[in-house]
């Protein structure tokens, strides 16, 4: 079992049930899954790209991920229906508890200039998304090897049911919120 996980059933979900007056631990949010989604804009231009990237985010979580394809053509951007642009990984269980401990602990204080994590990024169901800038900031990724610097976006998906429990959930577990 995984610190984090552990850290969850013996510490933080009695605390929450007791915060929120649950009448069962059933009831106290849970991290349900983190989805890391890379999208590739160049992989129109350039097929290469996209294998780069693929490469990159199972390094940085451990588990191969999805190739995603444009839904719709777009004229502008030399986009056809069905053609390669991204990558996504979504993580469960054991996977999903070191990847939040690694970002939490590692990767988001590796950040420049970093103060924390915007505490108004949820979406009003209890899930919290965050953008990354680059790929640097995860120990498994080496800097010589990059040829091109991406961004990805992780969403945690919680089963809260507003967005006041799901922050006191991740605050919990340690997400270093921005305080203002």
């Amino acid at each position: 079992m995984n610190r984090l996980q552990k850290r969850y059933t013996d510490e933080i979900r009695p605390s929450l049930v007791e915060k929120f007056d649950y009448s069962t631990v059933m009831q106290a949010p849970r991290i349900e899954k983190i989805v890391v989604n890379m999208g590739i804009g160049e992989a129109v231009d350039n097929p290469k790209a996209l294998d780069d990237a693929v490469t990159e985010l199972s390094l940085i979580t451990g588990q191969k991920p999805v190739v995603t394809r444009a839904k719709k053509s777009v004229a502008a951007f030399k986009l056809r229906e069905g053609m390669a642009i991204g990558c996504k990984v979504t993580l469960r269980g054991e996977r999903m508890f070191d990847f939040l401990d690694k970002l939490m602990n590692i990767a988001l204080p590796r950040v420049r200039d970093f103060q924390g994590v915007s505490p108004k990024a949820f979406d009003g169901r209890g899930n919290y998304t965050l953008g990354i800038k680059e790929q640097l900031i995860f120990p498994e990724i080496d800097y010589d090897k990059v040829n091109r610097v991406r961004g990805m976006d992780i969403v945690i998906v919680t089963t809260a049911e507003s967005d006041e429990e799901a922050k006191e959930l991740l605050e919990r577990f340690g997400m270093p919120f921005r305080k203002y």
